[in-house]
C-alpha cells in the first residue's frame, strides 16, 4: 500500500516531520496522495491533485492500494460546506473535498466566469492562513486553486506556478471575471495572486478574503488609502 486518502476534514501538510514545521499546504478530506516515506507518526506524501509534497500526521491518512485508487469515483464538494454522515457520526466537509457518494447538487451558474466570481465571493471574510486551502482558512494561491478546482479547472498550488498558466493581458481594462492578477515584491518576485471581478475589482486573500480595486499600479486598499500590492501581470486562463 503506497498510496493514501485523507480521512479528516482538513490536514496540514508540513515542510518537515514536526508539529513545529511550516505548513506548506493542506490536504482535504478524500484527496489522495502517493506515500513516499513513513517516519513513525509522520508520513511524507505527494498529492495527486497538484504534485505537492510534504509531511502529514500518519493517523490522518488511510493507506490504500493502487487498485482502490483506480476504482474510485469521486464527487467534489462544490458548496461552501457539506454535512455528511460517516460511520462514526456527522462530519462537516469544506468545499473542494472529495467524496465517494452523492452530495448536494451544485447551485452554480452555467456561465463559467460568472460562476467562478460567485464562488469566490462566498469566501469573503474567510481568514488568511499561510498554507491554508479550505473554506476554514486560505492563503492567496490556495484560495485561487480551490475556487477553480470546484469548476474542474486545475491550477498548480503556488503563486509562482500559477503565473505560468494562461495568456497575458496588455491592459487592466481588458480583464474579465475569472482572470488571475499577479503581484510582485520589491525584488520582482511573484508573491501574490487574486481573482478578477467586474469593474476592475479583485478578490484576494490578504489578512482575510476581501474585495479591493485594481488599477495599473496594483491593488488599492480603500481602508488603508494606499496601494498594497504591485501589479505584475493579469492572465486569462479560461
Amino acid at each position: 500500500m503506497n498510496k493514501g486518502i485523507c480521512i479528516v476534514t482538513v490536514a496540514p501538510v508540513r515542510a518537515e516531520s514536526s508539529d513545529k514545521a511550516e505548513i506548506v499546504t493542506e490536504i482535504l478530506f478524500g484527496e489522495s496522495a502517493d506515500i513516499l516515506e513513513v517516519n513513525k507518526n509522520w508520513t511524507r506524501i505527494k498529492m495527486h491533485y497538484d504534485g505537492y509534497e510534504g509531511w502529514m500526521d500518519t493517523k490522518q491518512l488511510k493507506p490504500v492500494t493502487d487498485e482502490e485508487i483506480a476504482a474510485r469515483k469521486v464527487t467534489i464538494v462544490t458548496e461552501d460546506f457539506a454535512s455528511v454522515m460517516m460511520n462514526d457520526g456527522k462530519t462537516l466537509l469544506s468545499i473542494g473535498s472529495e467524496v465517494e457518494f452523492p452530495v448536494v447538487a451544485s447551485r452554480r451558474s452555467h456561465n463559467l466566469r460568472e460562476s467562478i466570481a460567485l464562488t469566490a465571493k462566498e469566501f469573503l471574510n474567510v481568514p488568511y492562513l499561510w498554507g491554508g486551502k479550505s473554506f476554514f482558512a486560505v492563503d492567496c494561491s490556495g484560495f485561487t486553486q480551490l475556487v477553480y478546482k470546484v469548476h474542474n479547472v486545475k491550477l498548480p498550488r503556488d503563486t509562482s506556478q500559477q503565473v505560468e498558466v494562461g495568456e497575458s493581458l496588455t491592459f487592466v481594462e481588458e480583464s474579465q471575471p475569472g482572470d488571475l492578477a499577479f503581484f510582485e515584491n520589491p525584488e520582482g518576485k511573484i508573491v501574490h495572486v487574486g481573482i478578477m471581478l467586474d469593474n476592475q475589482k479583485i478578490i484576494h486573500a490578504s489578512g482575510k478574503v476581501r474585495i479591493d480595486t485594481l488599477d495599473s499600479t496594483g491593488i488599492f486598499n480603500k481602508e488603508m488609502n494606499k496601494h498594497t500590492h504591485k501589479l505584475r501581470v493579469i492572465k486569462s486562463i479560461l
